[in-house]
């Protein structure tokens, strides 16, 4: 009988759809990243679903590690309940060993039930990529320890604590967590049971810092300015003086923008360095041909675009992600252009595995796309942000709603930059009515009542007054 695939999944923080080179950005140095797309699949049309707090990634993952739909998750997902049934979970009730390194932003208990083994754990959203506040594996999933410190020593004497066991001072978080991926497969032994090993950076979050041989790959001033930026956003999202959106003054200054994008793809090329040597070991180990490799991102970012830093928002570049597979039955250099969520990962890996996926699970299958690039896994995407944004896109067209009694009206295909508001001009009065409809239903269908806006339109009880329509680039 022949083994189960191992399963690699490496996920990055933060990092925008269109940040690879192989798929459209040739700006941006990712030569691990290209070979991945060369002997896999590419999902260019992969999503999440939005957010219900400023802090996108934590129902992201959420929605990831469950296969649940943003509004069927506990909370924002900081914590999964016992009865949904976590990826990790499945897999070792399957007999696979689950190791889980980095990043986890959904509460102690879930981890400790996801994962059977790990290491280099950092239970939070962000922190200092140089000085990760981590805990080795504990089999009793109590994590409980904490280390005293002092946040202020120049002014202050004050203690405080955070929950960790050590820190690895001064060694780069990405380095960490593959360090800690390495080890794990150079312990395996032959006997061995198939692995699910999840792989959670930090980057390319900010704080944006990163080994200076890549920060010097990229020099700001050869930076190209994106097409929509803008120097101040026109609409009040609900969002605009959030964390990320104050990492930059407003109005935005270009130069600071391009200092911004720099190291963000400086950030890139080095996880991307990392995820190669990860490959390199696998490859060593005689693992990787029987390795299903799956790549992806919690969420974009704005970075410059629309006048945005941030992902508190439901443009493109905010909402869409890097998703690709590759490994056994995964066909080469192939792009699936059909709209599918991150969320759906799960029953797909399910299917690969030949495991039943649970009840919980709401994700679709994506398998056909493996043997149809042209197989429809989803019609359209139900989107949102927190109490003020709603949306809803089929791959052609996007309308946003806004609780400030705002709303855009975007053709993708003429104008995938989300440039030319719509909603205004009479030759798409019925589009627009037609796409309003679409959201109402879409709404009533994901069960959307915890969030309420000024318009009601999960409702829909659009009211009549005049709308606010704005026009994003003139």
């Amino acid at each position: 009988m022949n083994k189960k695939p191992n399963i690699l999944f490496f996920f990055t923080d933060d990092q925008r759809f269109d940040t690879i080179a192989a798929l459209g950005n040739e700006d941006v140095h990712t030569p691990n990243l290209d070979k991945l797309t060369e002997r896999g699949t590419s999902f260019t049309r992969a999503h999440i679903p939005g957010g219900t707090c400023g802090a996108v990634c934590m129902p992201s993952r959420a929605m990831l590690h469950s296969g649940r739909t943003l509004f069927h998750l506990d909370g924002c997902g900081e914590d999964i309940p016992d009865s949904h049934v976590l990826l990790g979970e499945c897999l070792q009730n399957a007999g696979y060993d689950s190791f889980g390194t980095g990043k986890w932003h959904n509460g102690r208990r879930s981890y400790a039930r996801s994962f059977n083994c790990g290491d280099e754990i950092f239970f939070g959203g962000m922190g200092d990529h140089w000085n990760v506040p981590a805990y080795r594996f504990d089999p009793s999933g109590r994590y409980e320890a904490e280390t005293p410190f002092v946040e202020n020593p120049h002014s202050s004497n004050k203690v405080d604590y955070r929950g960790c066991d050590h820190i690895n001072a001064g060694k780069h978080s990405t380095k960490l967590f593959v360090d800690a991926s390495v080890d794990f497969l150079k312990k395996r032994g032959e006997a061995a049971p198939p692995f699910f090993m999840y792989v959670s950076l930090m980057a390319p979050h900010d704080p944006r810092t990163m080994p200076d041989k890549f920060l010097k790959m990229y020099d700001p001033e050869d930076i190209k300015l994106p097409e929509n930026f803008l120097h101040q956003h026109p609409i009040d999202t609900g969002a605009l003086k959030i964390r990320d959106e104050v990492l930059a003054d407003i109005p935005r200054d270009t130069e600071e923008i391009r200092r911004h994008i720099a190291e963000y793809y400086a950030m890139i090329s080095h996880l991307d360095a990392e995820f190669g040597r990860l490959i390199k070991t696998l490859r060593h180990s005689g693992d990787l041909e029987n390795t299903i490799i799956v790549f992806a991102g919690d969420n974009g970012l704005a970075v410059g675009q629309h006048g945005l830093l941030g992902k508190q928002n439901l443009y493109e570049h905010s909402v869409r992600v890097p998703l690709i597979f590759a490994g056994p039955g995964i066909p080469e250099g192939e792009k699936c252009e059909g709209l599918v969520y991150l969320l759906d990962v799960y029953p797909t890996l399910c299917q690969l595995t030949g495991i039943e996926a649970p009840g919980s699970v709401a994700g679709r299958d994506m398998t056909g796309c493996f043997r149809n690039p042209g197989t429809t896994i989803r019609k359209e995407l139900y989107l949102a942000y927190a109490e003020t944004i709603r949306g809803i896109t089929d791959g052609e067209y996007k309308l946003i709603e806004y609780a400030c009694d705002a709303t855009q009206l975007f053709d993708l295909k003429a104008d995938p930059l989300e440039m030319q508001n719509l909603a205004n001009h009479e030759g798409y009065a019925e589009k627009l009515s037609e796409m309003r409809s679409r959201l109402v239903r879409m709404a009533g269908e994901w069960e959307d009542q915890k969030h309420a806006t000024g318009r009601q339109f999960w409702r829909g009880q659009y009211d009549t007054r005049p709308k606010r329509v704005i026009r994003c680039i003139s």
